[in-house]
């Protein structure tokens, strides 16, 4: 489908979209509450929630210790009573220190049940490199979501999709993993006012026209994927840009008609090359569009090394504009 966002819609920083996302859907249904460490009158490490505890109050915006198998475990436990709990964890990372709770209870208890109870939750991830926060702050790691059935994954790209993405994922009955790119919060773009603006879950937006490759970006990649795009398109290369937005559900039909289109297809993301996102992606293309490939799917990640402390060292493990136009390139050529 295409990106159908509204450009006369007023300019949002990417966090304070998501920070009107969470106000709206508390305002329109009184299930809706937050809980994390600091989300309350901090506004959260990274402020995204900032104004939120003094319209709501104490009830509904629930600070905790720094505790995540508590938080996540709390909230599964209240989404199975009938509340729709929006957790925060401070970094994506420590999701894996309430690896239980995210993907055996948070993931599996609806089924395990018999489908009696329903666990309407989101788990909001802040994700990717942010400036030397180090190799165990900085990690993508949405792929799991992918493994465990259950979840579903979104990872908006834009201040637009920010907001559309976590109202449709607080509106979900199902668990959400919402991977939130916090390199991307001071980012600006168009974001409609309407409170009754969604993205639909499963729906990839082609965010460039193109006819000489697929690219198929995420989260950081997608403006840095754009970027080579144009810087391509003085060479007469056109990369056609489409960004999945979700990974779970994954709209692979609209992957598929570029690739028959293109003939060609780059896959890119900022978690480590080995085992990431863009390798499920890629073998689903080659199982699908094999016949209309005129060279093989390539995939582009982050060096399979740790993040590096030093901001200007960690640029050089996860793919920049460069290396996408770079690789692009000589897809091209092949």
């Amino acid at each position: 489908m295409s990106d159908a966002t509204a450009t006369e819609a007023p300019m949002l920083g990417y966090a304070r979209a998501i920070n009107q996302a969470l106000a709206e859907e508390m305002r329109r249904d009184e299930r809706v509450w937050m809980m994390g460490q600091d989300v309350g009158r901090m506004g959260g490490v990274f402020g995204v929630t900032r104004g939120i505890y003094e319209e709501f109050g104490a009830g509904r915006v629930r600070d905790t210790s720094l505790n995540e198998t508590f938080i996540v475990g709390a909230a599964v436990g209240a989404a199975m009573t009938g509340t729709i709990p929006v957790a925060e964890l401070q970094f994506a990372d420590f999701m894996m220190i309430a690896g239980d709770e995210v993907f055996h209870k948070m993931a599996k208890w609806r089924y395990m049940h018999g489908g009696k109870l329903s666990v309407p939750m989101v788990l909001r991830l802040p994700t990717g490199v942010l400036g030397g926060v180090g190799a165990e702050h900085s990690q993508s790691l949405e792929a799991l979501g992918m493994h465990f059935p259950g979840l579903k994954v979104a990872l908006p790209a834009t201040p637009a999709d920010a907001k559309g993405l976590l109202k449709t994922a607080i509106r979900d009955p199902n668990p959400v993993l919402f991977f939130e790119h916090k390199g991307m919060y001071r980012v600006k773009g168009p974001v409609p006012e309407d409170p009754e603006f969604l993205v639909p879950f499963g729906e990839a937006v082609v965010r460039r026209a193109g006819t000489s490759a697929t690219v198929v970006a995420t989260g950081l990649m997608v403006p840095r994927a754009l970027e080579a795009a144009e810087a391509l398109g003085a060479e007469g290369i056109e990369l056609e840009v489409i960004d999945p937005r979700t990974l779970v559900p994954l709209d692979m039909e609209t992957i598929v008609a570029s690739v028959e289109k293109t003939g060609r297809a780059l896959v890119v993301h900022e978690a480590v090359r080995t085992a990431g996102a863009g390798a499920e992606i890629a073998a689903r293309i080659q199982e699908a569009a094999f016949f209309a490939l005129d060279a093989p799917v390539w995939r582009l990640g982050a060096l399979d090394t740790q993040i590096p402390q030093s901001p200007d060292l960690e640029q050089l493990v996860i793919p920049g504009t460069d290396e996408i136009a770079a690789a692009a390139r000589e897809l091209v050529a092949i």
